[in-house]
């Protein structure tokens, strides 16, 4: 039995197959994992920080899912759309190996019971709850963009989330225990052998050997200071809980990372962070200035400026911001969703039934997805149809499954054409594979280390059905390889004890002087996690380009914020856990300042502004194509606490003209 608070009780576990998450990607690696791995008497387990059935990003629901390639389009056209969107750098292999296999995820969600929006043979829409025809069989869904379709999606993780419990079965799934640090073998330290965390519930610290394992934690939140303040703190577009883990416990481990200064900053509705999607796409709404001038015409001539990504028929997500911040900046503000003439404009179209189930649809499009949008909408008195609501660009947000693509360097298909010998170039660190698919499909470039959704890199786009199936791509390659090394051993480089003593330091930090001051918050001893949260917040936005400058930095800035993080770093040493909650919170945070400190350093190397509208370098406000058309990667050195950045080349693997004809 353990004793008091701060001498937990260790469980130690060893197996083959560990996946560390509870999100789409987890989920989509739990169902396939067991179509592979039946007959064989592979171990496997997944350790989720919360509960599968409200984890990740999908846990409030989905009113679309925004990637179904159908038979409209194929996959290179889905390749060519994410490609232009991140501003020409992405990697097509992976887009396009997500673009071939997203649609059988989807029919699997179908199948399992999520009620998707369907035509019937008149072009009249009916939602999910009509049936109709399934997707695999024909049925023709209703589409509110090129690549998204409608659902009924206010459960979506929980059908998702019992589809993989079902196949993996409860006694091999772990909830409520946080993962915190990866292990690297003690014989190869280019190979990760295991990984150690805690119960949020339970004095408890787990610690798992594992030959292969899946790190799909999520993105990253909360490392710039919020919009929302005082009552409101804590609201944000992404969910909180994503805090970088699966960056930050990647790059201590040594993988290569990728694209890092990359981050999403989504135009929302103020203040509830509701989504627009729907709004734009399937309402045909516009978003206006203050004086109701449609900026994007207002305006349209900035984009060229960013040849080729401005002149494609849907110009990159950065652009569209980048045109909105100026009428902001020159006071043309607020700006406004035109709900009251997109929803008069359909009505003229629609019969009575069909109005009055748009109406409806206004209302749902939040209730399915961003509850809080709909609190807004009420406590200030708004009719959609009567009255227009304000837009705001958010705080920014690191992913690799939305509009953003940083994230780790992974193994692509080998069957695209990808480069596989590309020239190591200047100041890449030789240990590194060259090419593109060096090994097993979505392993890193440590042994045995896999990821999928927010943490494959340079491949943005994918969403919640993209991210299943890439967890799904990973637990097939993943089986191979433990049935390939069949023989290893994984041996830990460091002790229990030592791991469990790093684990529980900032519980030791409170114990040891809890009594030195009367009030146990103010202490010269130790910092709170939320006290060090605001300090990482405040250095990110007033030099990193957060919402305080606009977005805007430069070299000089960012230097201040490299030596601000570098005294954060030391004293994140000193955070204090009083309780469990605490120390989830404590170590949430030190991922975070791990990722925030690689995506400062990212921008820092890249000479040039490649997301205008997401972060400019003043100092170098441009995009330069001839030098910079490539990827920024880096590498972590966890005993320095030092980052090694270096260029890798693009190729392009699908033709991206047809975008600009």
């Amino acid at each position: 039995m353990a004793g008091e608070f701060g001498n937990p009780e260790v469980v130690e576990e060893e197996v083959d197959i560990l996946l560390i998450g509870g999100g789409m990607a987890c989920c989509g690696a739990a169902y396939e994992v067991m179509r592979w791995a039946e007959g064989t008497d592979l171990k496997i387990r997944l350790v989720d920080k919360a509960a599968m059935d409200r984890s990740g990003a999908v846990a409030m629901g989905l009113s679309a899912i925004n990637t179904y390639i159908g038979t409209e389009q194929d996959p290179a056209d889905y390749t060519r759309m994410v490609s232009n969107d991140l501003m020409g750098i992405t990697r097509d292999d992976l887009a396009y190996d997500v673009g071939r296999h997203v649609d059988e995820s989807v029919h699997l969600f179908e199948e399992w019971g999520l009620p998707i929006w369907k035509t019937d043979e008149n072009g009249e829409r009916f939602d999910g709850s009509k049936g109709m025809t399934p997707l695999k069989d024909g049925g023709k869904p209703v589409r509110s963009g090129k690549w998204q379709i409608m659902i009924n999606g206010e459960s979506y993780k929980w059908i998702v989330a019992e589809a993989a419990k079902k196949a993996l079965g409860t006694d091999n799934i772990q909830e409520r225990v946080f993962i915190v640090k990866l292990v690297n073998d003690k014989n190869d330290s280019n190979r990760v052998a295991g990984a150690v965390g805690f119960s949020v519930r339970e004095d408890k610290v787990f610690v798992y050997k594992a030959k292969a394992i899946l790190l799909a934690a999520g993105g990253c939140v909360n490392i710039f200071r919020p919009r929302s303040v005082g009552e409101g703190t804590g609201r944000a577009w992404y969910p909180v809980w994503n805090a970088g883990s699966t960056y930050s416990m990647a790059a201590e481990a040594g993988a290569e990372m990728t694209l890092m200064e990359n981050r999403f900053v989504p135009t929302r509705f103020k203040d509830g962070y509701g989504p627009v999607g729907a709004w734009f796409l399937l309402f045909k709404s516009q978003a206006t200035n203050a004086t109701g001038e449609i900026y994007m015409q207002r305006n349209k001539e900035m984009l060229d400026d960013y040849p080729p990504y401005g002149q494609a028929a849907v110009p990159a997500s950065c652009l569209r911001n980048h045109l909105m911040l100026k009428e902001m900046k020159e006071g043309r503000g607020p700006i406004w969703m035109d709900t009251v003439t997109a929803l008069a404009n359909l009505r003229e179209t629609l019969t009575p039934r069909e109005v009055k189930h748009l109406e409806a649809e206004a209302w749902e499009d939040f209730l399915d997805m961003c509850v809080g949008q709909c609190g807004i909408w009420v406590g200030e008195n708004i009719e959609p149809e009567k009255k227009n609501s304000e837009l705001m660009p958010t705080e920014p947000y690191l992913l690799g499954s939305h509009s953003g693509c940083c994230g780790i360097w992974v193994s692509g298909p080998t069957d695209v054409g990808a480069p596989t010998d590309e020239g190591l170039g200047e100041g890449i660190p030789e240990h590194l594979p060259k090419g593109w698919n060096w090994g097993y499909r979505a392993m890193t470039t440590v042994t045995g280390l896999w990821t999928a959704g927010d943490g494959v890199g340079a491949s943005g786009h994918k969403f919640s059905s993209g991210s299943h199936a890439e967890g799904r791509l990973a637990a097939k390659a993943m089986v191979k390889f433990c049935l390939d090394n069949k023989d290893y051993s994984p041996e830990l480089d460091t002790s229990v004890e030592d791991l469990v003593a790093e684990i529980y330091k900032p519980v030791r930090n409170y114990m040891e002087f809890k009594d030195y001051s009367t009030a146990i918050d103010v202490n010269p001893n130790y910092i709170t996690p939320k006290m060090l949260q605001f300090r990482l917040q405040k250095i990110m936005d007033e030099y990193v380009a957060g919402v305080a400058t606009y977005y805007t930095t430069n070299s000089h800035m960012l230097e201040v914020a490299g030596e601000k993080i570098d005294m954060l770093k030391e004293d994140a040493e000193k955070m204090r856990a009083k309780d469990l909650h605490e120390l989830l919170r404590a170590w949430e945070n030190y991922h975070r300042i791990i990722t925030a400190e690689a995506h400062m350093k990212h921008i820092e190397f890249r000479q040039e502004s490649r997301y205008p509208g997401f972060y400019y370098r003043m100092d170098k406000n441009f995009v330069d194509e001839e030098n910079w058309k490539c990827f920024v990667n880096s590498v972590y050195d966890k005993e320095t606490k030092k980052w090694t950045c270096f260029k890798r080349a693009h190729v392009d693997l699908v033709d991206k003209s047809k975008l600009f004809k």
